[in-house]
């Protein structure tokens, strides 16, 4: 059965630059934005839309796990909606069979964004602590405020 969490943050990034590195340029922001984490992410498959693979590889030195395959499963431009769902390594290797997180930006201000994440999740067996979802939700946060201080530097 399908879980879900939910929490959301504000960023003090504009909606339409918030949505572009999450949406269009995250495949060159990712591995700039957690540089000792993340060494590159690259196409598989697709157009960087909807059913588009990619490819998450990860520092040797700082994970067990040495990729992440994702699929983009939502991506509205309208309502700055995008959903992204691991298909291979990553959570999976960890005790989850399924994992989903999904992202819907809105504009609270001229320069602020309200992010409400929902990480969807399933698991048949015993899943360790660092990925139940408090703890990955975490790490999306972490992985946003990367993001909010790389846009506004300009780097």
């Amino acid at each position: 059965m399908i879980k879900e969490f939910n929490t959301q943050a504000e960023f003090r990034v504009g909606l339409e630059t918030l949505w572009a590195a999450l949406s269009k340029d995250f495949i060159t922001i990712v591995p700039k934005v957690l540089p000792n984490i993340v060494k590159d992410v690259q196409v598989i498959e697709g157009d960087g839309g909807v059913g588009t693979n990619l490819i998450f590889n990860f520092l040797s030195d700082v994970s067990p796990v040495s990729y992440q395959r994702e699929k983009i499963t939502e991506l509205d431009e309208f309502s700055h909606e995008i959903g992204l769902q691991v298909i291979e390594g990553g959570y999976l290797n960890k005790g989850l069979s399924y994992y989903k997180t999904s992202f819907q930006l809105s504009e609270i201000g001229e320069h602020q964004t309200l992010v409400k994440v929902k990480v969807s999740y399933d698991h048949e067996s015993h899943i360790e602590e660092s990925i139940k979802p408090m703890k990955t939700s975490e790490s999306t946060l972490f992985y946003l405020r990367c993001l909010e201080k790389y846009l506004m530097n300009g780097t």
